[in-house]
């Protein structure tokens, strides 16, 4: 029997963000989100800001990745990207002024 996958506190915030924004849709369980906007299909790990970014760099820390993210971040030929907040997904999809 498979146990449902841990979801970050931050998760559910940003995926109740993103459906809000006329023409994005959003699919779970994916590891974590898909995001699809203006034909394209974003690929997100979100990451809790307090327990896995740098308070110095502000990054994502290479001990908060399990090996199988580090491994899709080497590999992955298509688009997949670790995150931590809302903001980050909308630069990297191109939405401004949110």
């Amino acid at each position: 029997m498979r146990r449902a996958a841990k979801i970050d506190n931050n998760q559910n915030k940003i995926v109740s963000m993103l459906r809000q924004i006329p023409g994005v849709s959003v699919d779970l369980n994916h590891n974590d989100i898909l995001a699809g906007y203006k034909g394209k299909t974003f690929w997100y790990e979100i990451k809790e800001p307090k327990r896995a970014v740098s308070k110095k760099t502000g990054l994502v820390l290479a001990s908060a990745l399990k090996e199988s993210q580090k491994r899709l971040l080497d590999t992955w030929k298509g688009h997949y990207k670790v995150v931590s907040s809302i903001e980050e997904i909308l630069t990297d999809m191109g939405i401004n002024g949110r």
